[in-house]
């Protein structure tokens, strides 16, 4: 297994965006994660969509200038999670998430990028989780066939307050839908007080992998506090011949007490962690 590191554009946003480009340029990352999250990151589909490929490109150049690669592209289609869930009841938006899916296919393509992300669904209340559950597999498997034909690799995020919040119910799913693949974070499962082991047969589902400090009850955490062994997970990478990056994801938000960080130390520390792990 060969490392391969990246960073979030997302992880820093109140720097303008070409000067978080210029930084992690400067800490010497592999990749780059770029978030598309409308009306919160610094890139909203909204904006990048209206040219898709003037502004792919352009990204592309700029990510290039500072020797790094467009990692994944994630699509988030408002700040809450639920408005436009991929297994949304109303067909209207469905349709508007498989249309800025597409924009996004062509977005990562476009910006030398062959991997994507985006959200499962959630349990909508006024129905039963079956009924959930099964417009969420035909949307995952719909993303999959799509992918596939973009030669770009497909991964959903198994997170808080999704459809699969848990491992078990996330293997569930990744495996009922041939092709699909996980963008894995552990620090959802460990928030709840779910165990390393609990989490770890997802492993060979990933195709691309969040890394940050969290313990139970703090879905992030400073390096010093973190309780996931990140070093056992390492290690069952290299026996699996894991391929994708390792992403470290600090986010600042208002969410989850996600704003509590030095998002720039705890990046560097997680960096030298993993660049020791692959030299040992």
């Amino acid at each position: 297994m060969k490392l391969k590191l990246a960073t979030a554009d997302f992880s820093f946003p109140l720097l303008p965006h070409d000067k978080v480009l210029d930084l992690i340029g400067m800490m010497e990352f592999d990749g780059i994660d770029v978030g598309l999250f409308e009306g919160r990151s610094h890139l909203w589909p909204s904006r990048e969509f209206r040219n898709v490929k003037k502004s792919a490109r352009g990204l592309k150049r700029k990510v290039q200038d500072r020797g790094l690669k467009v990692a994944d592209v994630f699509l988030q289609m408002a700040p809450d999670f639920v408005p436009f869930a991929i297994n949304h009841p109303e067909a209207a938006r469905r349709r508007k998430a498989r249309d800025w899916f597409l924009k996004t296919l062509e977005y990562a393509r476009e910006a030398g990028c062959r991997h994507v992300t985006s959200l499962p669904g959630v349990e909508f209340k006024k129905e039963s989780k079956a009924a959930s559950l099964d417009r969420s597999r035909a949307e995952l498997a719909w993303r999959v066939a799509e992918s596939k034909k973009a030669g770009v690799v497909f991964g959903f995020e198994a997170h808080v307050g999704s459809i699969v919040p848990n491992p078990k119910e996330a293997k569930r799913l990744v495996e009922s839908v041939p092709g699909a693949s996980l963008t894995l974070d552990y620090t959802h499962f460990t928030r709840a007080g779910l165990r390393d082991s609990v989490a770890e047969p997802l492993i060979q589902h990933a195709s691309h992998f969040h890394v940050r400090g969290a313990a139970k009850g703090r879905l992030q955490v400073n390096f010093k506090k973190n309780v996931i062994d990140y070093r056992r997970i390492f290690n069952v990478m290299k026996k699996t011949n894991y391929k994708g990056y390792v992403g470290i994801e600090y986010v600042w938000i208002d969410w989850e007490q996600c704003n509590e960080s030095d998002n720039l130390s705890e990046t560097i520390q997680y960096r030298d962690f993993f660049r020791k792990l692959a030299k040992a």
